[in-house]
């Protein structure tokens, strides 16, 4: 008999989808009206061995505790911090995410982003398209990146795909993170020293309440007025806030965003700006990417279903 699994979120690459009802006894709680999905959930509960989620889904306390027979939580993604460790880690409850095979695409994002900031791409296509081009309306001219300083913030996997692009385009890279590992670039005693030393701050750190708005009013001021924020990691790690006061003042130059604090929600402040570059969380969200992260994930789950050691488990409750 197949074992039954709970699935959260949506938007599965068809392979993906068809993986998960070859193996599993799929229950898509995304498939299911708003208003059912408490009996629904109630129905299911006592036979569900799995859940298969993203990392912006996550699971909480209050699911877990209402899935009794629970064995593992297969996260489709990186970033775990939507994950309630706390209430699965005491039964027991295996966790597994889908690191590397989402790196490259990521960081690919990220310096289409710094890109998209420097040259001012969003603007110039709404130049031409307003026909300010064929006007003669002034332009500024933008600025090189070569010899910049690129500072990134977290040189996990992702962090590491970024620096080595950004050094193809001339780029000087600096990095802090809070583990002291040797790294082949120079690394800034604090954040705040990152940002006064870098011409762009690249986050690249993982989420979690231990980094909230850990880019907060002093960090976005040291990084200054000729600065650039870049993040494709989580919104919470940038106090947006503050982050909107800073450009409408004029404190820093640009910032180019995958990510917010309230998805999908986006403060009308940034949407007005022609110095913000913007895109809706589609760091991994290639047809390759996606794939390779459910299938992995998967692979999670059929191992553990065979009594074999997971292929990329989450060891407790990250730092």
């Amino acid at each position: 008999m197949r074992p039954q699994i709970l699935v959260l979120g949506s938007g599965w690459m068809p392979q993906v989808s068809e993986e998960l009802d070859r193996h599993f006894a799929c229950h898509y709680l995304a498939r299911v009206p708003q208003e059912e999905r408490p009996g629904f959930i109630e129905h299911i509960a006592p036979a569900v061995r799995a859940v298969f989620t993203s990392g912006t889904v996550g699971i909480d306390a209050a699911l877990a505790a209402r899935l009794p027979a629970l064995e593992i939580v297969a996260v489709h993604g990186v970033g775990v911090d939507a994950v309630d460790f706390a209430a699965l880690a005491p039964r027991g409850i295996l966790v597994s995410n889908t690191p590397d095979v989402l790196t490259d695409d990521v960081a690919d994002l990220a310096v289409a982003l710094v890109l998209a900031a420097a040259r001012r791409l969003p603007m110039l296509d709404r130049y031409v398209r307003t026909g300010g081009w064929e006007a003669k309306r002034p332009l500024a001219p933008n600025r090189a990146l070569r010899g910049k300083v690129a500072g990134i913030l977290g040189l996990g996997r992702i962090g590491q795909a970024v620096a080595a692009r950004l050094e193809g385009f001339g780029m000087q890279i600096r990095y802090h993170q809070r583990s002291t590992a040797q790294l082949a670039y120079p690394r800034s005693a604090s954040l705040l020293d990152l940002a006064r030393d870098s011409d762009y701050l690249v986050v690249c750190a993982p989420g979690g309440p231990g980094t909230r708005h850990l880019v907060d009013a002093a960090v976005i001021d040291a990084l200054g007025p000729e600065g650039t924020l870049v993040n494709i990691a989580r919104g919470s790690l940038v106090d947006e806030a503050a982050l909107v006061e800073a450009l409408q003042q004029g404190s820093l130059g640009a910032a180019a965003l995958d990510v917010f604090e309230d998805e999908p929600r986006v403060p009308p402040a940034l949407m007005a700006m022609d110095n913000v570059v913007l895109a809706p969380h589609v760091g991994s969200f290639t047809l390759e990417a996606r794939t390779a992260m459910g299938m992995l994930a998967i692979a999670n789950l059929l191992a553990h279903f065979a009594g074999e050691p997971l292929p990329t488990p989450v060891p407790g409750k990250p730092a």
